[in-house]
């Protein structure tokens, strides 16, 4: 069965984050950022798309999915619930429903991989959009971690890691189809 992959690339630098792509033999990278500018060397749109067109992974903006601002301010003040919910009346505009049925079309033709900030997809709209293109398509959904560097602090790895093994196999939240 078919899989769309999510990555984020918090903590991560340029080159592993392309190995972890390519690792996972994605073809096609959507980047969901509203506003794909990053202060990360590497992760701002056009320095992404020419890196990893050279090792042959497709970069596309799909800028109708990314966050709103209310939802990013909100998001980071800790309510992930206001979060939600923003992000969820973002969803049912025309725009954003037009990305969807986009997205979920491409992601049938190849492997493909959902793009944001946040380390944790729990913590992200894009786990938001996959769960939402999966049940509509038919796919499984396929968490990428970066590996990260060695300065990052214990306690940070710790519960990176206690959080990517709590959503190992676990279900995809319900959401609205298009």
């Amino acid at each position: 069965m078919r899989k769309l992959a999510t990555i984020g690339y918090e903590g991560a630098t340029i080159e592993p984050f392309v190995r972890a792509l390519k690792s996972a033999r994605v073809r096609r990278l959507f980047d969901v950022r509203e506003l794909p500018l990053s202060r990360k060397k590497g992760f701002s749109k056009s320095a992404l798309a020419e890196r990893l067109d050279r090792d042959g992974i497709d970069y596309v903006h799909v800028k109708a999915l990314g966050d709103p601002k209310s939802g990013r301010t909100a998001a980071r003040a800790g309510d992930l619930t206001q979060f939600k919910r923003i992000y969820g009346r973002h969803l049912k505009t025309a725009d954003a429903r037009q990305a969807l049925i986009y997205l979920g079309e491409a992601v049938l033709q190849s492997k493909s991989c959902l793009l944001c900030f946040e380390y944790d997809p729990s913590d992200c709209h894009r786990q938001i959009v996959a769960s939402v293109v999966s049940k509509a398509v038919g796919i499984k959904i396929e968490h990428l971690f970066v590996p990260q560097p060695a300065d990052r602090s214990s306690d940070e790895q710790k519960r990176a890691r206690r959080s990517h093994r709590s959503r190992e196999g676990a279900p995809a939240p319900q959401h609205e189809t298009w």
